[in-house]
């Protein structure tokens, strides 16, 4: 908004929606500040290319004044849509009754002891046309990895890591039930061969009983012996 000490101007640019060959609209609204009679009009660096409705006119005391700029159809945009048109509106206090037939050049003249207020405002195109599309292979939410392997550039390293990362946990779990088989087989045998020396102990307790009235040779003591040892050993591991 462009303001003074007479109006506020509303907006402070004129934009047009650009498309070529068709006519676009612009809408101005003044607003007088005073409780005087204001009288404006409106210029332009291209009066053949732009329509002002009205071009001319009186703003009430308090109230406002819609004017309507219609920029006539352009065979071709100008480049990078930039626009060197401009538009120059002037105001000045009217004479209480003054009507928008009364109004005339001569009162925006610039007189001493007159204050005639001027408020440029610049022209600005809005591209109506669509955004381009998105490339293919770029589309939001695509996968990079899947991209790079489409594209057959992904880095053997990267692929490597891939591949591990995801082998990695077979690889972790087959070790783990080898191990365990292999302990079981282990402790199974273990235990065998305990029974079988527990066996061995008691014959030999029961014929150590049998001949205890002639006494116990010393190798059967060492023989004792050596299967606790064992059995020991074999109840440990």
């Amino acid at each position: 908004m462009s303001t003074g000490d007479l109006l506020n101007i509303h907006p402070s640019e004129l934009k047009f929606p650009f498309e070529e060959k068709k006519q676009s609209t612009c809408c101005m609204q003044l607003m007088n500040k005073t409780d005087q009679y204001v009288a404006f009009k409106v210029k332009t660096t291209n009066p053949k290319k732009y329509c002002v409705r009205p071009n001319a006119g009186i703003v009430m005391p308090g109230s406002t004044c819609n004017v309507t700029v219609t920029m006539q159809a352009q065979k071709e945009a100008p480049p990078d849509m930039q626009c060197k048109d401009k538009f120059l509106l002037q105001s000045v206090v009217a004479p209480s009754g003054t009507a928008a037939k009364d109004v005339t050049s001569e009162m925006f003249n610039k007189e001493e002891g007159k204050v005639v207020e001027e408020f440029k405002l610049r022209v600005v195109y809005i591209s109506t046309k669509p955004p381009s599309p998105v490339p293919e292979g770029s589309e939001e939410g695509s996968s990079p990895r899947a991209s790079a392997l489409e594209n057959g550039s992904i880095n053997a390293p990267m692929f490597d890591s891939v591949s591990r990362s995801l082998d990695d946990p077979k690889e972790k779990s087959s070790e783990t039930w080898s191990v365990i088989s292999n302990l079981t087989d282990e402790k199974a045998s273990a235990i065998q061969q305990n029974q079988r020396l527990r066996q061995e102990l008691e014959l030999l307790r029961k014929e150590i009983s049998r001949s205890s009235a002639g006494g116990v040779s010393f190798v059967f003591v060492v023989l004792i012996g050596l299967i606790g040892v064992l059995a020991g050993y074999m109840v440990k591991k």
